[in-house]
This record gives structure tokens, C-alpha cells and sequence, in this order.
């Protein structure tokens, strides 16, 4: 999302969460995209449905957490077959926004795209965002980091105008 009137343009990867069929396929694109930051939006299982499944090859050692969100660092290195090929990832994850809810919190949800934006500070590679279908929660995880920047930047804010430029890009971003 380009932010008009500045140098700021913030690169992300909506996509739905990984499941087991197509979890491998996940990570190549998180790797191949350069991508050293993943931010997910659920948990691994709703309503009965894993939503986030978890690689078995890649260990994320849990480092620091909150009651409604947690940060974890990994290691990419698995994913290639050279070694000596790695790249550190951080992902983040909010587990206070239910599918089809909303947040009991809405400053704890605002506290927490903050912190994404701190953590993508100086970072030009794509962050990859995650629910479970990649067009909900991520679409309005996109939508507050963007309007946040343009304030910032002394710009208004539209966001329906924000929501149409998701959508020409990922159809049905932010489904009401």
C-alpha cells in the first residue's frame, strides 16, 4: 500500500492460514518472497478447523508474550537444503479476534497493530498476514496499519478507498 506524499510504501502477503496440504507451500512463499516477518490473526483451530497448521520442521521457540498476543522467532534455515542458507523470522500473532467476531478489545487490537508497525520498522520486504481465509481480519490489519501512516503523514483518510485498493488486488478483502 503506498502512502501518497511520502516515501512509504508498506508490502504485504494476504493469504489464508496454512493447512496441512498446503503448510510447505506456505513457508517456500514466506522464503521466496523475502519475507522475515508473519503476522497471524488466529488461532490454530476454529470452530473445529485447523486454521494454522503448524510446521513440524520448523521449530518457533515461543520468546515473549501478552495474554492476547505473542511474538515467536524461528529460524528459516529448514526450508532449504543448502545450510548455510537462513534468514531469521518473527511472527506475531493476535489470538483475541474470534472468525466471524470482533475483538472484546478494540484498543488492545490497535495496541497491537502498533506493534507490528514497530516491528516492520525499516523493513522493505513484504510482511505476510494471516486468518484463516486471509481476507477478514488481515484485510483490517492492513486497512488500520495504512490509515495510521497517512496519518502520520498528514493525509486523509479514506477507507473505503483503502478497502477498494485491497480489493483490486485481493478480491473480497474485508467482508463487511
Amino acid at each position: 500500500m503506498e502512502i501518497p506524499s511520502s516515501t512509504i510504501i508498506n508490502q504485504y502477503i494476504a493469504c489464508q492460514g496454512p493447512l496441512p496440504n498446503t503448510c510447505p507451500d506456505f513457508w517456500q512463499m514466506t522464503w521466496e518472497q523475502g519475507s522475515s516477518m508473519v503476522v497471524m490473526l488466529t488461532t490454530q483451530v476454529e470452530r473445529g478447523r485447523v486454521t494454522d497448521h503448524e510446521a513440524t520442521d520448523i521449530t518457533i521457540p515461543l520468546h515473549a508474550g501478552m495474554s492476547q498476543w505473542s511474538r515467536k522467532s524461528a529460524n528459516l534455515a529448514a526450508l532449504k537444503e543448502s545450510p548455510e542458507e537462513s534468514r531469521q523470522l518473527t511472527q506475531i500473532q493476535y489470538i483475541a479476534w474470534p472468525d466471524h467476531g470482533v475483538p472484546d478489545d478494540s484498543s488492545d487490537f490497535l495496541d497491537f497493530v502498533c506493534l507490528v508497525r514497530k516491528k516492520r520498522a525499516g523493513r522493505e520486504e513484504p510482511v505476510v498476514v494471516h486468518c484463516s481465509a486471509g481476507i477478514g481480519r488481515t484485510g483490517v490489519l492492513i486497512t488500520m496499519e495504512t490509515a495510521m501512516c497517512l496519518i502520520e503523514c498528514n493525509q486523509p483518510v479514506y477507507p473505503l478507498d483503502i478497502v477498494r485498493t485491497m480489493r483490486d488486488q485481493r478480491a473480497m478483502m474485508i467482508q463487511t
